[in-house]
């Protein structure tokens, strides 16, 4: 024997230095390597209600805005508003320059006078044509009954008959000449209102009481019929023009209660409810469009454009087994989660989800009944067969 241990104390000694790392080497396989277990957290799957709801970015409008603009082409004469000024109902904003409107004016009522006259005259023609045809048609009246006793001869009776024929004429002709001298009356008094009504729409006028928000043009400049010179907003209705995620906007809907954070006040959250939903959505942004509109407007009233954050929330969701987003896995094509069982095998589990809100939680329609436990958070990605071990909190992971 102790000639066996002298021939292979060579092969002992390399082996007392191998088995000890080998040992080392396993060791660390198992504990640090590929073989290693992966420290993962897990969470019961529980069965509870869903309060969904959405977030958005949007920007505060006016409801209305009243941009008020000349009727025709022409010269801008003066601009009596600055945004930022406050206007009252009717109050004049500016004034277009009349050109020759005035002494076009001054033409139609001297024409107008004219045409009166006119009417004048032909009231007493007619009136003077009637007498003649009265009197005439007496003296044929007369000249028949002569006639029938013989008293006047037949060329006498037919000369007045024909005189009676041409008053009555003439009296046709007058009545004519007068209804043409009202119509000539009617259409100069229609030419010289649709002037005054021209030379009123000079006088830009606010048709609301509110704020002036814009002032596009300048005096001297000419603008043409249509374009704005000066906006106007209703203080008093103002809301937010919001934007929302198709694929997160179902149930979204008027008169659901919303939260607003404007961008100059991030520490106050205010009260808001959906005005509308717009019929048309965004298909470039794939978004949908709402109003939102405040329940008490802000003092002071935040300027318009400001950037807003708003969180819709949805109608409550009834119970079911609820998951965080953080657990859900797409694993050979199918969505998914991984179960862990009471041996601490790891088993993946296919899910259908439906609504999740906005603390990152999502409710499962099938696949999971509640109970389970799964994988929240991994140090690794996981597959079928991967050790694991179970943890309180991973480094540098949310627990």
């Amino acid at each position: 024997m102790k000639n066996w241990f002298s021939s292979h104390a060579r092969l002992l000694g390399l082996l007392a230095v191998l088995v000890p790392l080998i040992a080392l080497l396993a060791f660390v396989a198992l504990r640090a390597g590929p073989l290693a277990a992966v420290p993962v957290t897990v969470a019961k799957v529980d069965a509870q209600p869903l309060a969904p709801a959405l977030f958005g970015i949007g920007t505060v409008e006016a409801r209305f805005t009243h941009r008020i603009g000349p009727t025709f082409a022409g010269r801008l004469r003066t601009v009596a508003v600055q945004p930022g000024d406050m206007v009252s109902a009717g109050q004049v904003l500016g004034e277009m320059d009349p050109v020759d409107l005035d002494e076009r004016l001054l033409a139609q009522e001297a024409a107008l006078r004219r045409a009166q006259a006119g009417v004048l005259s032909a009231e007493a023609q007619l009136r003077e044509a009637a007498a003649r045809k009265t009197f005439a048609e007496a003296q044929a009246t007369r000249y028949a009954r002569l006639l029938e006793s013989s008293s006047v001869s037949r060329e006498a009776a037919a000369a007045k008959r024909q005189e009676a024929d041409a008053t009555r004429a003439g009296h046709q002709a007058a009545q004519a000449g007068l209804d043409a001298a009202k119509h000539e009356l009617d259409r100069l008094r229609a030419e010289r209102d649709a002037l005054r009504t021209q030379r009123a729409n000079l006088r830009l006028l606010a048709p609301v009481a509110g704020l002036v928000v814009r002032r596009e043009a300048d005096p001297g400049t000419t603008v043409v019929a249509g374009q704005a010179v000066v906006e106007v907003v209703e203080p008093d209705q103002v809301w937010i023009s919001a934007r929302f995620d198709q694929q997160r906007a179902s149930g979204l809907a008027a008169t659901l209660p919303a939260s607003i954070v404007l961008r100059s006040r991030a520490d106050e959250a205010l009260p808001g409810t959906v005005a509308r939903v717009e019929p048309m959505a965004d298909a470039v942004t794939e978004e949908v469009l709402a109003r939102i509109g405040f329940e008490r407007l802000p003092t002071p009233l935040p300027p318009l454009g400001e950037l807003a954050e708003l969180t819709v929330s949805l109608p409550p969701l009834p119970e079911r087994p609820v998951v965080s987003n953080a657990s859900v896995h797409r694993v050979d094509g199918r969505l998914g989660v991984w179960t862990v069982n009471d041996a601490g095998v790891l088993q993946f589990a296919p899910v259908r989800l439906g609504r999740s809100d906005l603390d990152g939680r999502v409710q499962v329609l099938e696949g999971l009944s509640g109970g389970e436990r799964v994988v929240v958070y991994s140090q690794k990605a996981l597959a079928a067969g991967t050790r694991i071990e179970v943890v309180e909190r991973i480094p540098g992971l949310a627990s």
